[in-house]
């Protein structure tokens, strides 16, 4: 099966050659499809020698649109039978692929969360009050999927292609995941979850979720779940 790895990215110099990098190394067969997101430090002009040397797939949005927009132009891209999404930092680790894809090519799961908070993959220290934030969108959200998930919040969710042709995505921003969740719960997905390591980084390394899109989660929670 071929694996299509999308990659939403926003002004991410700093990181985006290095995550390339650790991506293309993984040994499978795959697709690497970058969306920039309107960068305007420098980050698409890397994209671009890194697409002229045949390391990815580059797709420009013209405006900032945010996440979830950028994964929406993504998946519209794609060819593989498989779609995992990849942040352009460095929090995630490529070289996991093989155990998040494991449910999917064993013919058990339909979609697979990878999770930061079980597992005994390294984790970096940093914010009690994200953690605790992520934790009650998570239990907010398990209320109404009836899913008993650790990290619906994470960056890393694989599915196989045809349940993503199935759902229309709305959100532009990291109401995205909320969002997601609600509708491959609704579609009565096969879901699982693996545990993986973490390496956040703060706001001064470039880290873009503020308490406005925990707002936004618990609002958009509500809708897909109560409302779609």
């Amino acid at each position: 099966m071929k694996l299509s790895i999308v990659i939403p990215a926003y002004n991410e110099i700093a990181t985006i050659r290095e995550i390339l990098s650790r991506v293309n190394a993984v040994p499978m067969e795959k697709e690497i499809v970058v969306v920039d997101d309107c960068s305007t430090d420098g980050t698409g002009e890397v994209l671009r020698e890194e697409a002229a040397a045949g390391r990815c797939r580059l797709v420009r949005h013209e405006r900032n649109r945010g996440k979830g927009a950028a994964l929406q132009t993504g998946f519209s891209a794609v060819t593989g039978d498989i779609v995992l999404i990849q942040d352009a930092d460095l929090e995630y680790d490529p070289r996991e692929y093989p155990k998040l894809l494991k449910p999917i090519l064993d013919g058990r799961a339909d979609v697979v969360y990878g999770s930061r908070f079980v597992g005994s993959g390294e984790k970096r220290v940093l914010f009690f009050w994200h953690s605790l934030g992520n934790r009650f969108l998570t239990t907010l959200s398990n209320m109404f999927t009836n899913l008993n998930l650790s990290d619906m919040e994470t960056c890393y969710k694989v599915f196989r292609r045809e349940i993503l042709s199935k759902i229309r995505i709305e959100e532009n921003r990291f109401g995205f995941e909320p969002e997601i969740t609600a509708k491959v719960a609704k579609l009565g997905c096969r879901i699982y979850e693996v545990g993986i390591s973490y390496s956040g980084r703060t706001y001064a390394e470039g880290k873009k979720i503020n308490w406005k899109d925990g707002v936004r989660a618990i609002i958009c929670i509500l809708k897909y779940n109560l409302f779609r």
